[in-house]
């Protein structure tokens, strides 16, 4: 493919090329991000999608929260402490 040109408006918007959109599948909504690299140059890509959906998507999130490793067991030891029997 060649290289194509688009110009950036006065508000920081660019358009994408359609022979580029066709050819990575990239829909209206798609995220991009931006690298800039030390030559000035920059590369611009798409995360991949996730192949879940749904409440999948949430499985090892939690993690993300806390430092703490203990076992889903401990966890629940711990919160039925102050539970009446």
């Amino acid at each position: 493919m060649q290289a194509l040109a688009t110009r950036i408006t006065r508000r920081g918007q660019i358009s994408i090329p359609a022979e580029v959109r066709k050819q990575l599948s990239w829909k209206p909504g798609r995220e991009l991000f931006w690298e800039v690299a030390e030559d000035g140059e920059c590369r611009v890509f798409a995360r991949k999608k996730s192949p879940y959906v749904g409440a999948l998507t949430m499985l090892g999130y939690g993690t993300t929260f806390s430092d703490d490793n203990r076992t889903t067991d401990e966890w629940m030891k711990e919160l039925r402490e102050g539970e009446e029997e």
